[in-house]
């Protein structure tokens, strides 16, 4: 029988007065990507800090006094301590770019929503990409001084930790995150009491807690539903991360979005611009529309209006399956009674979840909904821009592809987050100090070409000799747990080789990435690994969902190959791949393998993690690689090519191709070495790949588009349109209202102009064009002619949109419009003609989704 406590205590390191800002440091997650933070914790037991994952509040608690009263009387550490105190304190308070850049904009507040967020390894609530981007970003809004907070869950048991069987089948275990020992800080009310809020499931209401963690001045606000006043089931809805049933995921993700827009206004922090990261995060939507209504008795479209104005939204996704979607009635089920109150009815539900509103098949969309409630949405690449805007189309059937409204925003790394201190302090001597402020500055980073090859060779060999020695201790501590024979075991201290040409590849196993796409020419990958003067290795890591049967057989043929005696001691899988793991790769790799099947990488960070240390890519022209490959710094797998449903086909080519780029191209370059034993042409390229990839896939250029092309400008049209009672709102909704129900009214009665003549490069091409408008006037109408070059399809590719003015002719309800095209070069051009709704306070005219093509 459980023992239940009837009263519950804490006990605390007790460290010496002097001592106490260790604490204060340990508290805010700045220290993770600060160096000299990471040494200074390092020095109080290096043993201690790397088995308990890096955790500093682990690290002082697990300490003995005695090590304690040491240190306080050390005067090397208490320097050092002061230093990193010192940093901090200055770091807190400098002037920042966004206070530079938009000083005036003092009433902005905008939350991040994220189902994870990947900070550090010690803070176990992530399970990859996604997660890692939004803890970089938050590093780089705090970098930049952004009026930022995160909002997600505080999963208690986080996402799973892998192990493998015998035969190289993932397991997963879920241990629990012990609170106490995570920098979690309770937030309570003016009481003293812990906060709390709540949201309404299915016939009861869900409690939720307040922890706060610190990254450096932004605050992450994460959700736990693990509280007394909770029965059993609904404590364990915030248990795992991506983990249960369909149920359990849309009450965390009413958890996430209406629990954290409660969170934050409880907080007195409700923000004027929301971020959804993922369609995880689109029912901060709807609170926002039900607090406004509420609270300045609005009806749901003016409402609408409002919160719209003031939501950004990014997907990252690029396969249909990724995208959360929901059975209609479990939509009914959880939200009915909630959206009944606002007024809205199953049909317009259904409008705001669906593609085709009417087609009872198709679920309600997270993403649709998404799309439906953001004023500017955005890809994380510009490749995934082109996919997003093919995926979502449908929601404007009158658009051509290229014009669907969603942009995109590619992708970054948190430089300094991921760099090896080797480099850094490299950087901090040939570089001057200001990379570290202004890591997007090209003329900083064009300093590295003053770097002595053989000064970087050498720190860059050290990254590699350091994750050898990791690759071997992390394969003996698997070998052991999986009951191995010893003398495997110590046959793992004679894996990889420190000076041989290192290849990388870790990532979610999904099979579309084709981890094993290295394997399908076995005979000649195991004459280049064998060859005794210019050996190559593969280290791989990686997790699969665990519902994702294929991406499990896909690590267990990788491991399986690694097992045979031909490859044992050239490749390696490490298993349980976390940012710790993968901070080793990306410092130590030569070179970082991705073959994903274009265009199904939305982005790809992982491999943005390795230029700053002097690795180089080699990559499908897919995510962001499409942008970040110039001919020079690092290399291409095909060119692009795209091959549909014929997968066996394209794996035979693309896996020939990469065997061919590294036995002709990367082998002979690696391994010609001068008399003094550098390889000056791979230094050359490693050169090129800092100087053009690292100052472009940052957060910090990242964050400052999105508070230049998102942030800013939806504040300030939320503020526009929340003014005087919400007067621009209400205005706005009235006018789509009216524009809905009589737009079937525009037609283009006629278009003239030039017919079949040849025009000469300089002259101009001249249009008129009559529409009847019926009841609107042309200030709530845009004419344009859309123009370009034909394609072999005789259509226009890649139109180009020239707005068309009224020229004073009328005669009752159709008015004339007209506008001429400059003819700037020669080809063959065709025209067409449209008309969309216009009004000042549109983000823009697609957004009524309403077109009228003449």
């Amino acid at each position: 029988m459980p023992v239940r406590p009837i009263r519950t205590f804490a006990v605390l390191p007790k460290l010496p007065d002097r001592l106490r800002p260790l604490h204060t440091l340990a508290y805010n997650l700045w220290w993770c990507w600060n160096a000299d933070a990471v040494a200074l914790f390092r020095r109080i037991n290096p043993d201690l800090f790397e088995a308990l994952d890096h955790s500093p509040i682990r690290l002082l608690g697990a300490t003995g006094q005695a090590r304690f009263e040491e240190l306080a009387e050390d005067d090397g550490f208490l320097a050092h301590m002061d230093r990193v105190v010192a940093a901090l304190d200055h770091y807190l308070k400098a002037p920042t770019w966004f206070s530079s850049a938009f000083g005036s904009e003092t009433d902005l507040r905008i939350g991040y929503f994220s189902a994870e967020f990947g900070i550090h390894e010690s803070v176990p609530v992530y399970s990859g990409g996604l997660g890692v981007l939004a803890g970089d970003h938050l590093k780089s809004a705090s970098d930049l001084g952004l009026p930022l907070v995160g909002i997600s869950l505080m999963y208690r048991e986080g996402y799973f930790r892998q192990y493998l069987n015998a035969e190289g089948w993932q397991q997963e275990r879920y241990p629990e995150n012990d609170f106490f020992t995570l920098p979690l800080v309770e937030e309570k009310g003016a009481d003293g009491k812990p906060l709390v809020v709540s949201v309404t499931l299915p016939e009861r209401e869900v409690f939720l807690k307040i922890w706060r963690i610190d990254v450096g001045r932004v605050p992450l606000y994460l959700l736990d539903a693990n509280i007394p006043p909770n029965r059993p089931e609904d404590r364990g809805i915030t248990a795992q991360l991506y983990g249960g049933d369909q149920h359990t995921r849309i009450q965390q993700e009413i958890i996430l979005g209406i629990g954290g827009i409660r969170a934050l206004k409880a907080l007195g922090k409700s923000p004027t611009v929301c971020h959804m990261n993922e369609g995880h995060a689109a029912f901060t939507g709807l609170e926002r529309i039900r607090t406004l209504m509420a609270e300045q008795k609005l009806d749901f479209d003016s409402a609408l209006e409002a919160v719209k104005a003031g939501t950004c939204f990014t997907t990252h996704t690029p396969v249909p399956a990724g995208n959360d979607a929901f059975p209609m009635q479990m939509i009914e089920q959880y939200l009915g009674d909630y959206m009944a109150k606002m007024g809205v009815d199953r049909a317009r539900l259904a409008e705001l979840g669906r593609q085709h509103p009417t087609n009872e098949q198709e679920p309600f969309g997270m993403t649709v909904l998404a799309l439906h409630l953001a004023n500017v949405s955005n890809g994380v690449s510009k490749l995934h821009g082109v996919v997003s805007r093919k995926m979502w189309k449908d929601l404007w059937p009158e658009l051509p592809t290229s014009e669907v409204p969603i942009t995109s925003i590619t992708n970054g790394v948190h430089t300094q987050s991921w760099l090896s201190p080797e480099i850094a302090q490299l950087y901090d001597r040939y570089l001057g100090i200001q990379w570290e402020e202004r890591p997007t500055d090209f003329a900083i980073w064009k300093r590295v070409e003053h770097i002595p090859d053989a000064e970087l060779w050498r720190t860059h060999e050290r990254g590699r000799e350091r994750l050898v020695a990791f690759a071997r201790a992390r394969l003996r501590s698997q070998l052991k747990r999986r009951g191995a024979p010893p003398s495997e075991v110590v046959a793992a201290d004679e894996v990889l080789d420190p000076d041989a040409l290192t290849i990388g590849f870790a990532r979610r196993f999904a099979t579309y990435k084709r981890g094993d796409l290295i394997f399908r020419n076995a005979e000649r990958l195991i004459s280049m690994l064998g060859a005794k003067d210019r050996p190559v290795q593969f280290i791989f890591a990686g997790k699969a969902h665990p519902k994702d049967n294929g991406g499990k057989e896909l690590i267990q043929r990788v491991v399986q190959q690694a097992r045979k005696a031909e490859f044992r001691k050239h490749i390696v899988f490490i298993e349980d791949y976390d940012m710790n793991v993968a901070r080793y790769l990306v410092q130590g790799v030569d070179v970082w393998l991705n073959n994903p099947r274009r265009p199904l990488e939305a982005s790809g960070t992982s491999g943005m993690k390795v230029p700053c240390n002097g690795g180089l890519n080699l990559s499908i022209l897919d995510g962001w690689w499409c942008e970040g490959y110039d001919g020079d710094n690092g290399w291409a797998i095909g060119a692009g090519e795209e091959y549909g449903d014929n997968t066996v086909y394209q794996d035979d080519v693309e896996s020939r191709a990469l065997l061919d780029l590294i036995e002709r191209d990367l082998v002979p370059m690696f391994y010609h070495r001068g008399t003094d034993g550098l390889p000056r042409e791979w230094i050359r390229r490693m050169k090129r790949s800092i100087m053009t990839l690292v100052p472009v896939f940052n957060t910090n250029r990242m964050v400052e588009e999105y508070a230049e092309r998102c942030y800013v400008p939806s504040h300030q049209r939320a503020t526009r349109l929340s003014a005087d009672q919400l007067k621009a709102a209400k205005e706005l909704a009235v006018w789509r209202k009216r524009v809905n129900g009589a737009w079937g009214q525009v037609k283009v009665e006629s278009v003239e102009a030039p017919g079949g003549e040849t025009l000469r490069v300089g002259s101009e091409f001249r249009v008129k064009v009559k529409v009847n408008l019926g009841s609107f006037t042309p200030d709530d109408v845009e004419v344009q002619l859309c123009h370009g070059v034909l394609d072999a399809m005789s259509e226009i590719a890649d139109p180009r949109a020239t707005t068309l003015m009224p020229n004073g002719e009328k005669t009752g309800q159709t008015v004339s419009f007209s506008g001429s095209v400059p003819c700037r070069s020669s080809g063959q051009f065709g025209f067409s003609v449209r008309v969309l709704p216009k009004h000042a306070n549109l983000h823009h005219s697609f957004e009524p989704r309403l077109v009228t093509w003449g």
